[in-house]
C-alpha cells in the first residue's frame, strides 16, 4: 500500500497544471510569401493604383471586382489542368459545404464568368473590363514574387482586330513610362488551333532528336508528352540551352494569323514602343492563342531584355478568342493583360523615383484649452468640407508637440487658437516657411487663407518660369 501511495502522488505532482509562469506564449507572425504594407510604403502603393485607375478610365474601361473564392472547376476547365498554376500553384480545398473552392489564382477566368453569368454579350461590345486586386499562388516566394500578390489588370471582350492587341500593349507600356521605369515589349505570336498542330508535331520531332530530352529539367520531361508547347516557358538553363535551335512558331502560322500579327507590329512601329519579337514566347496558360506579350525591364547599363541573363517579368498578357465559348457563353474574342503591382514598387524603390507627396498648402490647425479645441475641431471639418488640405492633432494638449508635427507634414500654414483669441474672436495665422505670424479676425479667416495661399502659388509659378528662362 505505501507504494502505492507513493505512485499516487508522483502521478499527481506530473498532472498538476502549469502555472502562467510555465506556459510561454506563441509569437503570432504572418505566413510565409504574405507581406504587411507599412505606413512607409503605402505613398509606392497610392502611386501605383492612382495611375492603373487614371489610366484604365482615360482608355474607357470599366472597373469590376469579382470574388476571391470561386468554384476550383473555373480555373481546371479555362487555365489548364496540366499548367503549373493548377497542377502545382493552387490555394484549393474542400469548403464546409463540401464544394471545391480555390483562391484566386489569375484574374482573366473570374472575369470571363462575370461576362457569361451577367449576359454581357447583351452590352455594346467591346466590353473593356478593369480589375485590380490580390491573387494567391503557392509557390517559392522570390523577389517581387509573394504568394499573395496584387495585380493591375485589363480585359477586352467583343473585339477581335489587332487594334485591341495592340492598345493593351501601349496602355501598359505608358504605365511603366509614366512612372519613369524603361520597359522593353517581348512580343510574339501562338497562332490558332489549327496552325498550331503543324508547328507542336515539329516542334515533338525536334525533341525527340537523341540527347535533347535527356537534357530537360524533371517538369520538362512531364510536359513533353502532355503540353510540349510549354517546354518553350521553362526557364531552367538546361532547357533554355536546347530550345536556342528549336523551331519557331511564326513559321507555321496560318493567314489570318500571320496578318493579324504583322499588323500589330505595325501599329506598335507607328506608335514608336519599343518591342522586341521573341520565337520562343508562350506565356504559360492554355488558353491564349494568337498575340502574346510580356513587359520587361532594360536595365541601367542600357542592355535590353533579350541580352540579360535574368528577365524578371513586370506583367503580360494576350489574346483568348476561345475561352469565353470553352467556359459556356457564345463564342467571344478576347484579350487582356496583368501586372504585378509588387514588382512595380520594387522596380521604382530600385531607380530611387522621387514621390510627388500631397503635401502642398497644407493648413495644420493647433490649440490650447479644451474649448479651443473643440472651436478647431468644428473648423477643422468646415475647412476640409470647403476643399482645403488640412491637418491636425487633436490628441495633443502641447503647443510644442502640435507645431513639431505641423513641421512634420511639411505645413505651410498653422492655425493657433488659444485662450486669448478664443475671447478676442481672432486667430493667429503662423507662416512655416517665411517664420512669421499674425493675429487676425476669426471673421475673416477664409479670405486671407486664399489670399495667402494665392501668393504662394504665384511664387511657385513665377519661380519656375524664371527656372525655364534660365535654362533657354
Amino acid at each position: 500500500m505505501p507504494r502505492k501511495k507513493a505512485n499516487t502522488t508522483k502521478k499527481a505532482a506530473t498532472n498538476k497544471p502549469k502555472t502562467s509562469k510555465s506556459v510561454k506564449s506563441k509569437r503570432l507572425h504572418r505566413l510565409r510569401g504574405m507581406k504587411d504594407v507599412l505606413f512607409s510604403e503605402s505613398k509606392y502603393w497610392d502611386l501605383v493604383e492612382r495611375k492603373a485607375k487614371d489610366l484604365a478610365n482615360v482608355y474607357g474601361f470599366q472597373k469590376i471586382a469579382t470574388p476571391i473564392l470561386e468554384f476550383s472547376d473555373l480555373y481546371v476547365k479555362s487555365t489548364g489542368k496540366e499548367t503549373d498554376i493548377v497542377s502545382k500553384e493552387m490555394y484549393a480545398f474542400v469548403d464546409k459545404g463540401g464544394d471545391k473552392v480555390t483562391l484566386r489564382p489569375e484574374a482573366t477566368p473570374g472575369a470571363v464568368r462575370a461576362y457569361i453569368e451577367h449576359g454581357m454579350f447583351n452590352l455594346p461590345q467591346p466590353v473593356k473590363m478593369f480589375w485590380m486586386g490580390p491573387l494567391f499562388r503557392h509557390e517559392k516566394p522570390q523577389s517581387g514574387r509573394l504568394r499573395q500578390h496584387t495585380q493591375f489588370d485589363l480585359e477586352i471582350f467583343g473585339e477581335e482586330g489587332p487594334v485591341a492587341d495592340t492598345q493593351l500593349i501601349l496602355i501598359a507600356y505608358n504605365f511603366f513610362s509614366e512612372l519613369q521605369i524603361n520597359v522593353q515589349i517581348q512580343i510574339n505570336s501562338i497562332g490558332c488551333p489549327e496552325c498550331r498542330k503543324d508547328y507542336i508535331e515539329k516542334l515533338s520531332a525536334f525533341y525527340k532528336e537523341r540527347g535533347k530530352r535527356s537534357k530537360l529539367c524533371n517538369d520538362c520531361k512531364k510536359r513533353f508528352t502532355k503540353n510540349p508547347l510549354r517546354l518553350l516557358d521553362c526557364k531552367e538553363e538546361s532547357c533554355l540551352e536546347v530550345r536556342e535551335d528549336a523551331p519557331q512558331i511564326v513559321d507555321f502560322l496560318c493567314d489570318d494569323c500571320r496578318e493579324h500579327f504583322i499588323k500589330v507590329l505595325e501599329y506598335l512601329d507607328e506608335l514608336e514602343i519599343p518591342y522586341n519579337l521573341n520565337p520562343f514566347l508562350v506565356r504559360g496558360l492554355d488558353y491564349y492563342v494568337k498575340t502574346v506579350f510580356e513587359i520587361t525591364p532594360i536595365d541601367e547599363e542600357g542592355l535590353d531584355p533579350s541580352q540579360q541573363k535574368r528577365q524578371i517579368s513586370l506583367g503580360g498578357g494576350g489574346r483568348y478568342d476561345g475561352l469565353v465559348e470553352l467556359m459556356g457563353g457564345r463564342p467571344t474574342s478576347g484579350c487582356g493583360f496583368g501586372i504585378g503591382l509588387e514588382r512595380v514598387i520594387m522596380k521604382i524603390k530600385e531607380k530611387s523615383i522621387p514621390l510627388k507627396e500631397d503635401n502642398e498648402n497644407i493648413i495644420f490647425l493647433a490649440q490650447l484649452g479644451e474649448q479651443s479645441k473643440r472651436k478647431m475641431m468644428t473648423l477643422f471639418e468646415e475647412l476640409r468640407k470647403a476643399g482645403y488640405n488640412v491637418r491636425q492633432s487633436f490628441t495633443k494638449d502641447s503647443l510644442k508637440n502640435q507645431l513639431e508635427e505641423a513641421n512634420r507634414v511639411n505645413a505651410k500654414l498653422v492655425l493657433i487658437l488659444g485662450q486669448k483669441e478664443l475671447l478676442d474672436g481672432t486667430v493667429m495665422v503662423r507662416d512655416m516657411e517665411l517664420g512669421t505670424q499674425e493675429v487676425i479676425d476669426f471673421k475673416k479667416l477664409y479670405p486671407e487663407l486664399n489670399k495667402r495661399l494665392e501668393v504662394k502659388e504665384m511664387k511657385l509659378e513665377n519661380s519656375a518660369t524664371e527656372s525655364i528662362a534660365e535654362e533657354k
